[in-house]
């Protein structure tokens, strides 16, 4: 009789944790500033995550944002550590300036809660230290958002690479800019900070540099650089008088040269990638990908038959199956700096 008692509060358990895991993830977001906050908008009735509080101290702000009326006002609260304490969030999105990300995982680590926030990690090597430190001291992911790893084009040069097609990489050139943050409409309450050299760390080199950094790192396995060489330009110090707005970042590997250009001055926007390699040309855009030539012979339809996929992941389509994993890398967070 024991057993079968003990047998049944095992399965009980089980299912409970079943349960738990097909529940829909408890997604706190702090701050409501960042324009990449329409990214959780969007897809708020998918029904794999629930967003359970949101902290914003501007009262203005929390009073008119995204988010005003997709979620139950009384879920808006003007201190994070309140929301955090009475809304038990499994994660919290930061959508604030670059600043506030130490703070963020400041309250939340000794929590428990796991974090993501928008690229790039931190505004300075300290704060990017700090943060670390505090992840593996309370055993929680810290995750940094970069669009531009979510491209299905990008994927695909990777796994080239990873395959021995491309070769041996020689050049990676990588573009990420538009005609600036004003000149595109963003919001004035994203302005403020995008614009301001202690809130966000700097202007286009911040904004758009940190992406190449990213993706050097990612398709070179997280070599160390043994240089890293930058310009920054002020080509509109009337429109954005206290931050850069053109970067120009030339990094050195050994056997490979990276060049990231960042601005917020081209005559259109653009986001794309091109790798040079021993055998193959390679260059990933948004939403194109195409392959090159060896030595003015055209590459073989069969060598580079594959083609990547028409549809691109999103961090809020990863993020519920991430931080329910089972058991934490013991590296938790990772960065690089430019």
């Amino acid at each position: 009789m024991r057993r079968l008692l003990l047998t049944i509060c095992m399965l009980v358990a089980c299912a409970v944790c079943i349960v738990a895991d097909d529940a829909p993830l408890r997604l706190a977001v702090a701050g409501i500033t960042h324009a990449h906050l329409g990214e959780v908008v969007r897809r708020l009735d998918r029904g794999d995550f629930q967003v359970v509080g949101v902290a914003e101290p501007c009262d203005e702000y929390r009073a008119r944002n995204q988010l005003t009326g997709r979620i139950d006002a009384n879920l808006f609260y003007a201190d994070l550590g309140q929301m955090l304490d009475e809304t038990k969030p499994e994660v919290v999105v930061a959508y604030g300036s670059i600043y506030d990300h130490l703070a963020i995982v400041e309250a939340c680590a000794p929590r428990g809660v796991h974090v993501m926030v928008e690229k790039p990690l931190a505004v300075d090597v300290k704060a990017a230290k700090r943060i670390e430190q505090l992840a593996k001291k309370y055993g929680i992911m810290v995750l940094t958002n970069y669009e531009t790893t979510w491209y299905s084009t990008n994927q695909h040069a990777r796994r080239l690479i990873e395959e021995g097609r491309i070769g041996d990489i020689l050049r990676i050139n990588i573009y990420d800019g538009h005609e600036g943050p004003k000149e595109i409409g963003c919001a004035p309450m994203f302005l403020e900070w995008l614009t301001d050299p202690v809130l966000n760390g700097g202007g286009a080199v911040i904004d758009f540099g940190c992406y190449g950094a990213n993706l050097a790192t990612w398709l070179l396995h997280g070599q160390t650089p043994t240089s890293v060489y930058a310009v920054l330009k002020h080509h509109k110090p009337d429109v954005y008088p206290r931050v850069d707005d053109d970067a120009t970042i030339v990094v050195e590997y050994p056997g490979c040269t990276v060049q990231i250009m960042a601005s917020w001055c081209w005559p259109k926007g653009r986001k794309d990638m091109y790798v040079y390699g021993s055998r193959v040309f390679s260059n990933s855009r948004r939403h194109a990908w195409k392959h090159g030539w060896k030595a003015g012979t055209a590459v073989s339809s069969t060598l580079l038959a594959s083609t990547p996929p028409t549809t691109t992941p999103s961090v809020s389509c990863v993020l519920p199956s991430v931080v329910r994993l089972p058991s934490l890398p013991s590296t938790s967070v990772r960065w690089r700096t430019t």
